[in-house]
């Protein structure tokens, strides 16, 4: 079997490419957000022009970005969502929900003190993992069969 991941949430750890290096040899193809965070903040202004307020500065790279996030999990066949320690995340919770909207299936990654704060977000999961590996051996096995 082959999959359409989408990998969703905090950018500041290197959980994606745990997930992809435990998965090689799988017939994966992944996608995500962009990772760099300038990048990802300036796309807009640096594309459509600059904006003298950052309410508007940051509307321009949120409007592309969104292109990339919306096209990237309609694509997916399985939305992983991850939700680190150091910030809120509020993007990912969107990402969740935006993929439960569409029927998508969810596998969350967030440590057990986030249990309460995500309990929605768990509840509209198909799984909920505490760690990489546990993501990439639920992956393994949606695509193999083997535990």
């Amino acid at each position: 079997m082959q999959l359409n991941v989408y990998l969703s949430g905090e950018i500041h750890t290197d959980w994606r490419e745990t997930i992809v290096s435990a998965c090689e040899g799988l017939d994966i193809d992944w996608y995500g957000p962009v990772t760099d965070h300038s990048a990802s903040d300036d796309c807009g202004v640096e594309i459509f022009g600059a904006e003298s307020d950052k309410f508007w500065h940051d509307r321009k790279g949120a409007l592309l970005n969104a292109v990339r996030i919306r096209t990237g999990i309609e694509r997916a066949d399985v939305l992983v969502v991850c939700f680190g320690e150091k910030y809120r995340q509020w993007n990912a919770a969107f990402d969740a929900g935006y993929a439960a909207a569409l029927g998508k299936p969810i596998i969350v990654l967030h440590p057990p003190e986030f249990d309460h704060a995500l309990k929605e977000v768990d509840a509209a999961a198909n799984a909920v993992a505490r760690t990489p590996d546990e993501v990439a051996r639920a992956l393994r096995y949606l695509i193999t069969g083997a535990l």
